[in-house]
């Protein structure tokens, strides 16, 4: 079947698995993988993590796929912990096409199929780019109003768009692909309500997971409904799809540049919650500009989207979890050191900091769902600071640091990775090394950071 004949998951398949050439694309996506390795490191220690090892990774779970906490499993349950390790410490990119942290269930789940010794570092990128701009597409048929309802995106469409990528490095057909696509919509659960426990980066493991199942369902000869995307009671009518827009075959098979190019995956410079960067990256824009420290600061009023109202509910946080989805958290600490970084998430810190007067003077409202409906364009997130001497600063951000329009820079990679790996050892040998990745002939130096 060729064009509008075609069901959606035959146009996502086709059109994801197309050659990526683009020499920007692969950079892009090459920064994207060395970022989520090191964002594995720094979580597979966090409870969240453990708790999925301690559940699963006993006896009878033998396999050759390399688990980021030691030893190896079988690649279902590597990209459970994995996932898992990934988005445990919520410092992984954001992809807003798919409303997800896509990188955080695509790598885990790629490298769980992965033989360390054969796979190429090319057909790495190549399965990452599929899956991504699948991720995108499955993204663009529900639009905002999936994520506004409650829905998790990285664990509903990064199931869905995650097992193009699977089937992509199992070397699977378009016609076998489409096939996975439709098997992982069965999968796909997640809600948002979850956000603030450690449930929630198990969200990302179950993804990855997910995806794995489903390429390898596929490959098995397993079938799905082909229309299950879009069809009745389909991924689409059930999880709040937005009734003003659809799937178009026509469009998503039209050449057009790879989403990485356009949209972009947002690497995170600050180790919590994505809903909170916009305004801390403002906030800092403002210290840096007028010379104010948090001694300074009467009050900090902030202005947020609605769903990202709704992701941070935790104005006083209890615990580091809960301090990732914390506003007035991240706001108030911020302020008091001039960035936020890992150690700013452990309980000894959120327990020190709960006392801070800070914490009080930071306020948070949503626009209405009005103004985001009518809006032609994304609506910025604003921060209003209140000095004690009188005067008013404003500040808004339509996007974060870390995005193609305002890319993060080589010692900024360099920075977070070696955060991330602290204790591992030829940190700066290893990070050379992955920069070469889509030129290596294998992945033995994944390998190093799995020790």
């Amino acid at each position: 079947m060729q064009g509008e004949d075609m069901s959606v998951a035959a146009a996502i398949a086709e059109a994801s698995t197309r050659p990526v050439t683009s020499a920007n694309a692969r950079w892009l996506a090459r920064n994207a993988i060395i970022d989520t390795l090191a964002c594995m490191v720094a979580g597979r220690t966090d409870p969240s993590t453990c708790s999925v090892r301690d559940a699963f990774a006993g006896p009878g779970s033998d396999g050759e796929a390399l688990l980021v906490t030691g030893g190896k499993s079988s690649p279902m349950l590597a990209g459970l912990i994995n996932g898992t390790a990934a988005h445990a410490l919520d410092y992984d990119d954001n992809f807003l096409p798919g409303m997800s942290h896509a990188s955080a269930v695509l790598v885990p789940a790629i490298l769980a199929l992965a033989d360390m010794e054969k796979t190429s570092g090319s057909q790495l990128i190549d399965a990452y780019l599929a899956g991504l701009q699948a991720q995108a597409f499955v993204g663009d048929g529900v639009g905002q109003a999936h994520y506004t309802a409650g829905w998790h995106g990285t664990s509903t469409i990064g199931s869905i768009g995650t097992a193009v990528a699977t089937a992509h490095l199992l070397g699977l057909n378009v016609e076998a692909t489409a096939r996975a696509l439709t098997i992982a919509v069965s999968f796909a659960s997640g809600t948002k309500g979850q956000f603030g426990t450690l449930i929630k980066p198990f969200h990302a493991g179950m993804a990855a997971r997910n995806a794995v199942e489903a390429a390898l369902l596929a490959r098995a000869g397993m079938q799905a409904r082909y229309d299950i995307l879009e069809g009745e009671q389909g991924f689409r009518e059930l999880f709040a799809g937005d009734p003003q827009i659809n799937w178009q075959t026509k469009d998503i098979l039209a050449p057009a540049a790879h989403i990485i190019e356009t949209a972009g995956v947002m690497p995170k410079r600050h180790p919590c919650c994505g809903s909170t960067h916009m305004i801390v990256d403002a906030l800092l824009d403002l210290a840096n500009e007028h010379g104010f420290g948090a001694e300074d600061v009467k009050a900090v009023d902030t202005l947020v989207g609605i769903a990202n109202y709704r992701n941070l509910a935790y104005p006083i946080p209890a615990d580091q979890m809960q301090a990732r989805f914390s506003m007035q958290y991240c706001v108030a600490r911020a302020l008091r050191q001039g960035y936020l970084g890992l150690s700013d998430f452990t309980p000894a810190a959120v327990r020190s900091f709960a006392g801070d007067d800070l914490l009080g003077a930071v306020t948070m409202q949503s626009y209405s769902l009005e103004e985001e409906c009518t809006a032609a364009e994304k609506l910025p997130h604003v921060v209003t600071i209140t000095l004690r001497d009188g005067r008013v600063l404003q500040g808004a951000r339509q996007f974060a640091v870390g995005t193609n329009r305002q890319p993060f820079s080589d010692s900024d990679r360099l920075r977070k990775f070696r955060d991330c790996c602290d204790g591992v050892e030829n940190v700066d040998e290893i990070y050379g090394h992955l920069q070469d990745i889509d030129t290596a002939g294998n992945l033995k130096i994944i390998r190093s950071l799995f020790v």
